[in-house]
């Protein structure tokens, strides 16, 4: 059986001399995980399409027991990001957080649609690491159903903007009332809307806000303490990027 579809590679490894294991997040069919056979040999056709941050389209050959590629044309190869250590360490935990994140040989568009733009901006220094961070982290929760309640307060209703305070543990806010029973984070100005438009917004709008910087930061240490709460995971990648931004 064959498969075509775009994807974006989002994981490498070498299983030999020369082949490759990589995993794809593919619009159509998710994550999946297949062989490029003799990917390392300078002629290869698949060498430039099949290595990380690759986008393209794939021919993918469904054998019994695993997935191979059999032929990769590039689209978007995202040299740019490894110009800098510091985008490239931030593109790897894109990467691994759609790995663990997006649906298994199931739709994935809008995760696809989220990296890739989230790619483009950092190669091209579009936006700030700091906000493609906070945008990645809460929006892919969001699709991959972890989306926080953030329209009122979870206890009584209240739909005030200012003086809101969110429970990562939870998922919900609260106001100054009922914030006396819940563990929460007070949010400064600027933030909650920051994170209702993150979780809300259409594709089109998705990267169009600003905040001061300090304020970003915050936002940014918000979205990653909700998603570490949420999957209880640890991401190698999050901790080298901190390392590499110092």
């Amino acid at each position: 059986m064959k498969l075509s579809t775009d994807g974006l590679i989002i994981r490498e490894q070498q299983t030999g001399e020369d082949d490759r294991l990589v995993t794809l997040l593919t619009r159509d069919y998710g994550v999946l995980r297949a062989f490029v056979r003799g990917a390392k040999r300078i002629k290869s056709k698949s060498q430039s399409a099949t290595q990380l941050f690759a986008y393209g389209n794939f021919s993918i050959y469904r054998g019994k027991d695993a997935y191979s590629i059999d032929e990769a044309q590039p689209i978007e190869i995202f040299f740019d990001l490894r110009n800098d250590i510091e985008a490239l360490s931030l593109a790897q935990y894109f990467c691994e957080l759609a790995g663990e994140l997006a649906p298994v040989e199931d739709d994935a568009d809008e995760y696809l649609k989220l990296v890739l733009n989230a790619l483009h901006m950092l190669s091209k220094n579009k936006r700030s690491h700091t906000q493609l961070k906070a945008i990645v982290e809460l929006r892919m929760m969001s699709l991959s159903g972890y989306m926080p309640d953030l329209v009122a307060c979870g206890d009584c209703g209240e739909l005030t903007d200012s003086g809101m305070f969110f429970s990562p543990v939870e998922g919900q806010i609260f106001c100054g009332e009922c914030v006396k029973d819940h563990t929460c984070i007070a949010l400064p100005n600027g933030t909650l809307s920051a994170m209702r438009h993150i979780c809300y917004a259409e594709n089109a709008k998705l990267f169009n806000f600003n905040l001061p910087d300090e304020s970003m930061s915050f936002l940014s240490d918000v979205t990653e303490k909700f998603l570490l709460t949420q999957t209880a995971k640890k991401f190698k990648t999050l901790d080298f990027y901190k390392m590499m931004k110092g």
